[in-house]
């Protein structure tokens, strides 16, 4: 049997292939992502090659670090730590259910993009803990390289990039650590540091690390860095001097499927995980594209070998290239920050239910918002405002408002950023779309589901196997030059079964109701600076002067 493991979100291998000497594989992927705000969670999954059944999987669950408000972390140690006990445990799984594990033929990554590390070359040792696509601490730095910028526009180089200046990529969390952090500026003087997304920190550790390992990266996560040049597919020499990054830090940058090394087998592909999921949802033509719902929601079009730039505040990004010789393809993109998060601060932060599972429960039990509208600004706004002043609200409460009806909103903010990312993807490539493709964990939630097609007045379509990232980075990494043993070719493929949620509301009512919550949008903004307020400012002075007479007053007391 030829069998395709996916550890989802590009972890658990380092051990396992170590241990078993004779891995003459099939296919070994490796996914590493971050499902919710507060948790990161490795998944290893394993498909059959012929059928894309998936035989067997396992999770591993790591705290994220939040050391100051606004700030995520992860631990890259910890990361590759917990790698060796979720491929040992799916090694397991696969043994009782007698599936021979030396049917396994190459390894593949998938892994969350923009997520930052920085180790030393010569130890092997992080230099900082990763920072979090997610993180906040940069805005900062976005406004003082915005100074720099003619016209303060945060688009000036989105011919380029594809991208406008934001928290959300890897060069200002790069600068940031160098400002920052003696240790790495230390070893970037000697020669010792190595940069790179969580792709390329696993990759160069399990290729050899200190001892040889392989230091690349592929073209999908490269383009989500802000210095990587999306039509010359090389790093741009003047981005890196804008940013003041030493190109040698960085990885070599290669195609999402090909020969990146060996450990004892090939490791062949290497996708970001919003590719590797259009990968894995089949959209392969001009004008396909899908909606992943997981910590955020990721909404890609695919416009095949032509890079289309957004008039509507989405991103322009590389889909894929699936060959060292294959042309690049490229894909529009609405990046919302915070979806299935939202779940998760629900539950975490309010208390208001004990599992995710119970928000949909409740949202089924209140069947509206009662007029409540939320607007999950925690980290700001991604497409298509990128507006990092915005901050979270609720708003439209009542007497009668419980939290049913902030559970029912919860999920219908999801639906609504979804919206807002699609009308401005219709208005992009001139051609609506007459139905949305999804997957991602939230679409396990019926009543989100049934949600969003009401909100979009389209149908909604759901893979049976809603974790299209991991079989996305199995099928690129099974037709990789050298493996062949999956066909990408249309007619190929092995046919998905879907459910579909038609719309059952009529479009005047969604229209009212996205209309109101648009409304909320515009109040969430301009809630934060990174520079005190002349008020905070005069507020502290108040303060400061008021203790220091306190303290004058005391002493002469005494």
């Amino acid at each position: 049997m030829d069998i395709w493991v996916d550890a989802k979100k590009l972890l658990s291998i380092i051990t396992a292939l170590f241990l078993f000497k004779r891995i003459n594989v099939n296919l070994l992927l490796f996914n590493f992502c971050v499902h919710g705000r507060f948790h990161c969670v490795i998944y290893l999954q394993v498909f059959n090659a012929k059928t894309a059944e998936l035989l067997s999987h396992h999770q591993v669950e790591i705290q994220q670090k939040f050391p100051k408000e606004g700030w995520v972390e992860q631990d890259p140690k910890e990361i590759l730590k917990s790698v060796h006990e979720c491929v040992e445990r799916t090694c397991e799984k696969l043994q009782q259910l007698n599936i021979d594990i030396t049917n396994i033929k190459a390894i593949g990554v998938s892994n969350q993009r923009e997520t930052t590390v920085v180790w030393d070359k010569t130890t092997g040792e992080p230099l900082y803990n990763a920072i979090v696509w997610l993180d906040l601490r940069t805005q900062s730095t976005v406004e003082r390289l915005l100074k720099r910028i003619p016209g303060k526009n945060k688009s000036f180089f989105k011919f380029r990039t594809g991208l406008p200046l934001s928290t959300y990529f890897s060069a200002v969390k790069l600068r940031w650590l160098l400002d920052n952090v003696e240790e790495i500026r230390e070893a970037v003087d000697d020669g010792r540091a190595m940069f790179g997304t969580i792709d390329s920190w696993l990759i160069w550790s399990l290729t050899g690390g200190k001892n040889g390992g392989v230091h690349c990266t592929d073209v999908t996560n490269a383009s989500r860095t802000m210095l990587f040049n999306i039509h010359s597919l090389e790093w741009d020499p003047e981005l890196c001097q804008f940013f003041d990054i030493p190109v040698e830090i960085l990885p070599k940058v290669r195609s999402s499927s090909e020969i990146y090394g060996l450990m004892v087998c090939f490791l062949v592909c290497c996708l970001g995980d919003q590719s590797a999921a259009l990968v894995g949802q089949m959209c392969f033509q001009d004008g396909q594209a899908k909606n992943t719902y997981g910590t955020g929601c990721f909404l890609l079009c695919n416009t095949g070998q032509k890079s289309v730039f957004s008039q509507h505040g989405l991103l322009t990004t590389i889909a894929y290239k699936l060959g060292r010789d294959k042309p690049v393809c490229y894909a529009l993109e609405g990046s919302v920050a915070i979806a299935g998060a939202v779940v998760r601060w629900l539950r975490d932060n309010l208390g208001i239910v004990k599992t995710a599972q119970e928000v949909e429960k409740l949202a089924a039990e209140a069947g509206t918002s009662y007029g409540c509208y939320f607007v999950p600004a925690f980290s700001g706004l991604y497409a298509p405002y990128w507006e990092p002043s915005a901050r979270g609200i609720i708003c439209g409460l009542t007497q009668f408002t419980n939290k049913k009806h902030i559970a029912f909103a919860a999920l219908e903010a999801v639906c609504f950023q979804t919206r807002e990312i699609l009308d401005a993807m219709n208005k992009d490539c001139g051609i609506p779309l007459n139905q949305l493709q999804v997957d991602g964990g939230m679409t396990n939630n019926k009543v989100l589901m049934q949600l969003q097609s009401d909100i979009l007045c389209i149908p909604v379509v759901k893979p049976s196997m809603p974790e299209t990232t991991a079989l996305g980075a199995a099928m690129a990494a099974g037709a990789a030059e050298g493996v062949g043993i999956w066909s990408l070719n249309p007619g190929d493929l092995t046919a998905v079964t879907c459910e579909r949620f038609e719309p059952q509301i009529n479009p005047e009512e969604s229209e009212f109701r996205y209309a109101r919550w648009k409304k909320a949008v515009m109040k969430s903004m301009g809630w934060e600076t990174s520079e005190p307020s002349s008020c905070m400012k005069s507020l502290t002075l108040f303060f400061n002067a008021k203790a220091k007479i306190l303290l004058l007053s005391s002493h002469m007391l005494v």
